[in-house]
């Protein structure tokens, strides 16, 4: 290889979206964009309902909250420029701007995977500590293990983007999704990047995967807790739990195809990355809605409120 070419970025990447067909671009521009705005009404009317509500003051309210705002970040990383790209014929991104995107793709999902351990914690003090649960998970503590997945979430990605930005892309620029994420991008490098997918794995893959199976595991526990010893508000705790547990599989499942394999093209990658990205975002908030009493009537009181102010 020419020497000149090795040290030479690439300038910007070519994206391929998820179809080439330009009439189904248009019917799933308007699907995503009922997803996207669904999406939003729905994190920020949780979150909403959670700031101004009395009767959420809790410590598990207070995780779903944030859980909401994230998802709301999460959305903005990648369906806004999936959106507009749906109406080019011609779709790029820009060296820096695709870094960027990567680095924020992975802060606010690596964010959500250690929210989601925070939330079993919570529910597994709430089950096996009650009557100390309140203080133990005093909103100090709260604050903290937050501020910790914020932290998690950085440190992930920061270690993606250490790991990729000083590799070399000297000629190939063609993205064949619709956004930018480790697999596609890492065959771009002009050269061995054998090493890189295996730290990549590790930091990813193998993280996803070793999470995933300590919450299955903590949440299995919970329930027989909750089966053989909970008398008393059994149902609405096991109704929790299972929003919890459905919202953990849902976004771990696609996370373990994507990133624990090696990083090879297959067939389905595009909707497992829709799931993902677009999708789930919008999920997490209805699974809570429709499968907690308390939320919803919340949410009733809010929007009751909303059109009472209207009409003064």
């Amino acid at each position: 290889m020419d020497p000149e070419n090795i040290t030479r970025r690439v300038k910007e990447f070519q994206l391929l979206g998820l179809t080439a067909n330009r009439p189904l671009q248009y019917v799933l521009f308007m699907v995503f964009l009922t997803v996207c705005v669904t999406t939003w009404f729905g994190n920020i009317t949780i979150i909403t309902a959670v700031i101004t509500d009395h009767r959420l003051r809790s410590p598990m309210y207070f995780l779903l909250g944030n859980l909401a705002f994230i998802d709301l970040s999460e959305s903005t990383v990648t369906v806004p420029k999936m959106l507009w790209d749906l109406t080019l014929q011609h779709k790029v991104i820009s060296f820096d701007g695709c870094m960027a995107q990567l680095f924020f793709f992975h802060f606010t999902g690596g964010a959500v995977v250690f929210l989601l351990m925070v939330m079993a914690l919570d529910r597994y003090m709430a089950i096996h500590k009650p009557l100390q649960y309140f203080t133990i998970m005093n909103p100090g503590v709260c604050v903290g293990l937050v501020a910790g997945a914020w932290v998690g979430g950085f440190v992930h990605s920061l270690v993606q983007i250490v790991l990729i930005v000083r590799l070399p892309f000297c000629g190939p620029n063609i993205l064949d999704n619709y956004y930018c994420d480790v697999p596609q991008v890492i065959k771009l490098a002009c050269t061995d990047t054998f090493v890189i997918e295996l730290l990549m794995f590790s930091n990813s893959g193998l993280l996803t995967i070793l999470i995933f199976i300590a919450l299955v595991v903590s949440y299995t526990v919970i329930l027989v807790k909750i089966r053989v010893h909970v008398t008393e508000g059994k149902t609405k705790a096991l109704s929790t739990c299972g929003a919890q547990i459905t919202v953990v599989c849902i976004h771990f499942v696609p996370c373990i195809f994507i990133y624990a394999r090696p990083f090879q093209n297959f067939s389905g990658e595009k909707a497992l990355s829709a799931l993902y990205t677009i999708i789930t975002p919008m999920l997490n908030p209805l699974i809570y809605t429709l499968r907690n009493t308390e939320m919803k009537n919340a949410i009733r009181r809010l929007l009751k409120r909303s059109v009472l102010s209207e009409r003064n």
